[in-house]
């Protein structure tokens, strides 16, 4: 089996992700539809030892202890993010397909209080939403925004790195879990110690990860990170659920005080068969910053849809917008938008 040819059809067809299974038939993600690339299902034993051909020995080790592995890779002169794993006792191999340049703002509609966000010189800034709606390249960009204006010094932590920067204004350091650094939060807290202006950590997803985050934010430094949650209420109860009871209102007022921003993010179809994203935007004014402390989760989503003011925007009208600019159909609109109510939203 020449396993870098589905990476060679994956590159062709444009797609976003590249399935193959044991046993199952290879394909490919294409918008949102998953599109099979062969007639005939892959023979467990073949992919097993081509997927072999794509680590080092130290990444064989770490797969055959773990039984999981996250990686990236240049393929054909393309770039991948590749997550292996078991099921069935068969072999699975997912490959992100990554942006051999840090997308621009302006390809991915960004608003000027997005934009205005890397102004800032301190603060917690999340990005949310369900995986493979674009949080890392919205993260990169940002990022890239920094770089090219101001002369600072960025760490990124990573797992595994995604878009390499190419330095410009910036210092920029990249570290990948498992190759640089054993974890997030150690990384984090070391990271205090390395003169930085802004640090970005590849997802918040453990309690020792965010209280670092939380005491960096808080110690003078801008940083950056990712959460799988579908609104800012929901992101904040999910940071606090990270910890006892008795530190919760701790949390709660370090985050009333050090959140800046969170964006909550989904691609959706877009008219010329690619993908498009809608952005809910909490900024963290006075308002809301005394309903974080409040714990009053239930009210914020109000505070956000009074706060165009201060450049806060509901997915809902999010929405709205790329239908009037004659990006969406009128029938995505109309699937995508939430209850207001519930926050649920309709598929």
């Amino acid at each position: 089996m020449d396993i870098q040819n589905y990476f060679k059809i994956a590159i062709e067809k444009g797609a976003a992700d590249l399935h193959l299974v044991g046993g199952s038939l290879a394909a490919v993600r294409i918008g949102e539809q998953l599109i099979p690339i062969e007639q005939a299902s892959l023979v467990n034993s073949e992919l097993e030892t081509a997927v072999a051909t794509l680590l080092n020995e130290k990444q064989k080790q770490q797969f055959l202890a773990r039984q999981e592995l996250d990686f990236s890779k240049e393929i054909l002169g393309a770039r991948f993010r590749i997550n292996l794993h078991w099921q069935e006792g068969k072999v699975g191999l997912t490959a992100r397909v990554i942006a051999k340049e840090v997308p621009v703002p302006e390809k991915l509609g960004f608003s000027e209080t997005l934009y205005n966000l890397t102004h800032l010189r301190d603060g917690l800034i999340l990005i949310v939403g369900p995986s493979g709606n674009g949080k890392s390249s919205t993260l990169a960009a940002l990022l890239d925004i920094i770089n090219t204006e101001r002369k600072a010094h960025i760490i990124t932590i990573e797992d595994p790195i995604e878009f390499l920067f190419k330095e410009k204004q910036s210092i920029i350091e990249q570290r990948e879990l498992g190759t640089d650094t054993r974890s997030f939060a150690e990384a984090l807290r070391a990271a205090l110690r390395q003169d930085p202006n802004v640090i970005m950590v590849g997802e918040m997803r453990d309690q020792e990860t965010i209280a670092a985050a939380l005491t960096a934010a808080e110690t003078g430094h801008l940083v950056l990170s990712t959460l799988h949650t579908s609104n800012a209420p929901e992101t904040i109860q999910r940071i606090t659920d990270f910890f006892p009871a008795d530190k919760r209102q701790q949390i709660l007022n370090q985050l009333a005080s050090n959140l800046r921003a969170v964006i909550a993010q989904e691609l959706l179809p877009s008219k010329d068969g690619g993908r498009v994203a809608a952005r809910e935007i909490m900024v963290n004014n006075s308002a809301v910053s005394n309903l974080i402390r409040a714990g009053s989760m239930n009210q914020i989503m109000t505070a956000i849809q009074t706060g165009g003011a201060s450049g806060m925007i509901v997915m809902n009208q999010a929405i709205d917008k790329l239908l009037e600019a004659g990006l969406i159909e009128q029938k995505v609109a109309e699937n995508r938008k939430r209850d207001l109510e519930t926050k649920s939203v309709y598929y």
